[in-house]
């Protein structure tokens, strides 16, 4: 699998966003080079499970609102900032869905889709794709974000473990086993 280099940065990246971090701490005004750095990842993120725009445009604008407003309680923990967001996101899509009763989709780009279909078979792609989305839809929630975290984000056990605030070992459980209930449906 490659690595993502918008997801996995190197030590030197990341003492590079600490000292940002720290400067917007002391200066508010300085949390600027963070909001460019990660508000459309974290548009997309949100984006790609509402596929509304307007309202991911809002939600995505509360989640820079908490994060900035929040900034004092951030702790680093080895991953990248993006984590410490992406929960905010999480949280953020959460009460969106309860307030609006907005309907959660997936919206993922067909090579993502080609390159979980080369996982479970290699013939007629047409036939598969649907199926795959047929699949995607049954199931839980949770196994769902799983698979989009891992399979089509490219994210690192490690990272999904902060998102969701399990150990990175969970991560890993919980990836294998959304997977494998992915394979039996599909198998079906």
């Amino acid at each position: 699998m490659a690595v993502n280099p918008l997801y996995h940065q190197s030590s030197d990246r990341l003492q590079e966003e600490l000292i940002l971090i720290r400067e917007a701490k002391k200066d508010p005004e300085r949390f600027g080079p963070l909001y460019k750095k990660y508000h459309e990842q974290i548009f997309r993120y949100v984006y790609q499970r509402m596929d509304d725009q307007d309202l991911a445009f809002d939600v995505t604008s509360k989640v820079f609102i908490k994060a900035i407003t929040n900034l004092h309680k951030y702790e680093f923990r080895g991953v990248p900032f993006s984590s410490w967001l992406y929960r905010i996101a999480k949280s953020e899509l959460y009460q969106a869905y309860r307030d609006r009763k907005a309907r959660r989709t997936v919206n993922v780009e067909s090579m993502q889709i080609f390159e979980m279909i080369e996982e479970f078979e290699e013939n007629d792609n047409t036939a598969n794709k649907k199926k795959l989305f047929q699949c995607l839809s049954l199931l839980k929630e949770q196994d769902l974000q799983m698979i989009e975290m891992r399979y089509f984000e490219k994210r690192s056990y490690r990272e999904i473990g902060e998102i969701l605030d399990i150990s990175e070992n969970n991560a890993k459980v919980r990836s294998f086993r959304a997977l494998e209930r992915l394979r039996k449906l599909f198998m079906k």
